[in-house]
């Protein structure tokens, strides 16, 4: 498969002239590019976020590469879950399938425990469980395109991860990495898991994970801090971190290649996993376990308050 795959880039996004997307966090880093690589392939994306001016800009930014890319913002907080059924509502009204969503938005090691408006560990609520109430309330539009795809952005950080279900919270003990790797293995079982309830289901949607390697975005910085040793490598050593475009590449083969397949996991091929072209990525042990998986699977829409 790995041969199959190789050094694929944003060239081989098949064109088309339909096709709805919604991406999370989409005004800059990995999001962006998945925006911008989309509309430059015919797709019509809804780009979201928390801030509309940056939402403006992002879409300025596009239409000076491509005059003619169908892009439109949404501002919603995934840290919100009013915010998010919200938007869905919205989107539900309008009645338009949707053909991809791409889970991709996320917070990363914030120094202090902080919570979401509805009391979750900000990383968990909105890494995880902000994805899920979207995932869960957008299902019946999803459903509506033959072939629609999910695809839940996760990390190499969820190799050190372990879903503690006495402390999903970290309220007992909040250590930012820790909590950060729980959410973003949390991404994955989300993403594994979807594709086994939409096959029980008959749902027709196809659910995959991928993730960036580690690229050259912001997350470090607003997250960890810029003076953090993270963030310090971020600023300082540029060359230990592959660039955005790159980064999307195993987002954008899941999100669209006729060779991607559900329940897989996506990400770069070289370096483990840091670095290179879109392939298939090793799913850590802890994410194999389906009994884990259902009983986060439950616990999460009790959480998020939706039912798949």
């Amino acid at each position: 498969m790995q041969n199959e795959i190789k050094n694929w880039t944003a060239a081989n996004i098949p064109q088309r002239n339909n096709g709805l997307a919604v991406i999370t966090g989409s005004t800059e880093g990995v999001g962006y590019e998945d925006a911008l690589a989309l509309s430059s392939s015919g797709w019509n994306v809804i780009m979201m976020g928390r801030i509309e001016k940056k939402g403006a800009e992002s879409i300025a930014k596009i239409h000076e590469i491509n005059p003619k890319a169908k892009v439109s913002f949404e501002k919603m907080d995934l840290a919100d879950l009013s915010s998010i059924k919200a938007f869905a509502s919205k989107m539900i009204l309008k009645g338009q399938a949707i053909d991809l969503l791409i889970n991709n938005a996320g917070v990363m090691t914030p120094p202090k425990r902080l919570e979401t408006a509805d009391g979750f560990e900000l990383q968990f609520g909105t890494n995880h469980i902000g994805h899920v109430a979207l995932t869960a309330q957008l299902l019946p539009l999803l459903r509506k395109s033959p072939g629609a795809r999910v695809v839940t952005v996760s990390s190499v950080a969820n190799r050190g991860g372990i879903i503690n279900f006495d402390d999903l919270q970290s309220k007992s003990s909040y250590a930012p990495g820790k909590a950060y790797s729980q959410a973003k293995l949390a991404n994955l079982m989300f993403a594994l898991e979807l594709q086994r309830q939409s096959e029980k289901h008959g749902w027709g949607i196809m659910s995959m994970a991928a993730h960036p390697g580690v690229s050259r975005t912001n997350l470090l910085i607003t997250g960890a801090g810029r003076w953090s040793a993270a963030g310090i490598a971020r600023t300082f050593l540029p060359f230990l971190f592959q660039p955005v475009a790159q980064g999307a590449l195993p987002t954008l083969f899941a999100a669209t290649s006729p060779e991607a397949k559900g329940g897989l996991y996506y990400g770069p091929n070289k370096m483990s996993e840091t670095r290179g072209f879109p392939s298939i990525a090793k799913i850590p042990a802890q994410a194999l376990d389906e009994n884990v998986s259902l009983k986060l699977w439950e616990v999460s829409q009790a959480l998020a308050k939706v039912e798949f």
